[in-house]
């Protein structure tokens, strides 16, 4: 079971990239039901990484919190189930 939940970002907006405060973080493409499937994405040692969904840059930011995104509505709050 997971101890921590895992940030959620979104791009509706088609944009080239995105900086976020997270390393470890799930995209989502755009807000259901628009969305591609969810997809874990880890930079590990990188501060960059590619979506192969959607093709959205994720760059590090380590100056955000790990629920933070600039622009700040790239963060997607999945439903509670």
């Amino acid at each position: 079971m997971a101890h921590a939940v895992i940030p959620h970002f979104q791009n509706d907006r088609g944009l080239e990239s995105i900086e976020i405060g997270a390393k470890e973080f799930q995209c989502v493409g755009a807000r259901p039901p628009f969305d591609h499937p969810h997809v874990f994405l880890d930079m590990g040692d990188d501060n960059e990484i590619i979506c192969p969904y959607c093709s959205t840059l994720y760059r590090y930011n380590p100056s955000l919190s790990a629920h933070q995104a600039e622009p700040a509505d790239c963060v997607w709050a999945p439903e509670a189930a």
